[in-house]
């Protein structure tokens, strides 16, 4: 790992209640609206815009859509199930700094591993008391279109680096729909955020605009986190990739994202200009541009959907956006109260918040919580 990532990372010294309620508002918003803008693409992910019209009508797609998507409506695809592996993965890497094993690339990478022991009919092995509870969720066992380069990447127990990528060529979303959770890490400084982001999504692409898209998006997240505008954090995210190798393709898409917004009234045509976001770069674009012209969530949302590319994974990163910047209350209540697994998501978001926020006070020297160790093992 490099230097980057094995420094320190500086928590926040003192959390007050209502430091600690606004955070833990937009981690829930940023998981359940990436969880949300999954769920609304995933039935129209394969279909043109023109498609989607002709099957929904001329105004598409503003609602989950009826059909049998992945057996019920609401329901979320793979970039929701990583993200939430993601997420377990770096509250594992807290717990596990007691040990003295700090490289939470690693503990990320495990998890991620346990995440694709779930797209196999066997599962994980029951008899390890590693896996933690989340890995036991009976609804993650269920294989939803899961990027190529994830499976491939994660199917032995190797880990990629940037000195040595998974799947060199690889430069699809896969790698970037996971990354927000990096994003939520306050208590670390922008670069530290980016690079483990970028480490982490090389594991599984390697082609620099698709891990350099993540980590962008987890400084933009970052900054949601931090209470500073879209705009702002879209800037600092900009400047933490311009001294990167290969940072050209992803500070193009969004600086064309950032340029779109200046020309006119937000529709499809727009969108189209960014491309069709088969690329994490574009992909990466569209978001941003749908998080800033949109008048609120739902708005952002369905602009996000309704275009030629991967709905899921725009819509994804788009929820994730807006749900950092407004926080879970300006969520839809009729899309939350269908969303598959929000249980699991909430139950996991506060978990993440209540580290972040009092770790100290669950484990380390001289306290130890059995129930929490039990949760997130150290081993």
């Amino acid at each position: 790992m490099s230097s980057a990532t094995t420094g320190t990372a500086t928590a926040t010294a003192v959390w007050g209640r209502a430091e600690q309620q606004d955070f833990r508002s937009r981690v829930r918003g940023a998981l359940l609206g990436g969880a949300i803008g999954d769920a609304l693409g995933a039935g129209i992910s394969a279909l043109t815009l023109e498609e989607i019209r002709g099957t929904h009508g001329p105004d598409a797609v503003a609602d989950y859509v009826p059909g049998p998507v992945h057996g019920r409506r609401g329901a979320v695809t793979a970039a929701t199930q990583l993200t939430l592996f993601t997420v377990d993965g770096l509250i594992r890497a807290q717990v596990r700094r007691d040990t003295g094993a700090w490289h939470p690339p690693t503990d990320v990478h495990r998890a991620h591993l346990r995440w694709a022991a779930t797209q196999h009919d066997w599962g994980p092995d029951e008899r390890r008391r590693d896996n933690g509870w989340l890995a036991r969720e009976e609804w993650l066992y269920s294989r939803r279109d899961p990027p190529k380069a994830c499976l491939i990447g994660l199917s032995d127990e190797g880990m990629g680096t940037l000195d040595a990528p998974k799947n060199p060529s690889a430069r699809d979303a896969g790698a970037l729909v996971r990354s927000a959770p990096f994003g939520l890490l306050v208590g670390w400084e922008p670069q530290l955020v980016c690079q483990l982001a970028v480490e982490c999504a090389a594991q599984t692409h390697g082609d620099p605009a698709a891990y350099l898209s993540a980590g962008a998006l987890a400084v933009i997240v970052h900054g949601l986190a931090r209470g500073e505008s879209l705009d702002g954090s879209v800037q600092r995210a900009l400047a933490q990739l311009a001294p990167r190798p290969g940072h050209q393709p992803v500070t193009d898409a969004l600086q064309h994202a950032l340029g779109t917004v200046r020309q006119g009234i937000p529709g499809p045509a727009r969108i189209a200009s960014l491309g069709e976001g088969r690329s994490a770069e574009e992909a990466l674009g569209i978001a941003v541009y749908c998080a800033l012209v949109g008048e609120d969530i739902r708005h952002g949302l369905r602009l996000a959907v309704n275009h030629d590319g991967p709905s899921e994974t725009t819509g994804a990163l788009t929820g994730a956006l807006l749900g950092a910047l407004h926080g879970e209350t300006a969520l839809p209540p009729a899309w939350l109260s269908e969303l598959e697994g929000r249980p699991t998501i909430l139950e996991l978001a506060d978990d993440f918040a209540m580290e972040m926020t009092q770790g100290p006070a669950l484990h380390g020297p001289t306290v130890t919580a059995p129930g929490w160790l039990a949760r997130y093992p150290r081993s």
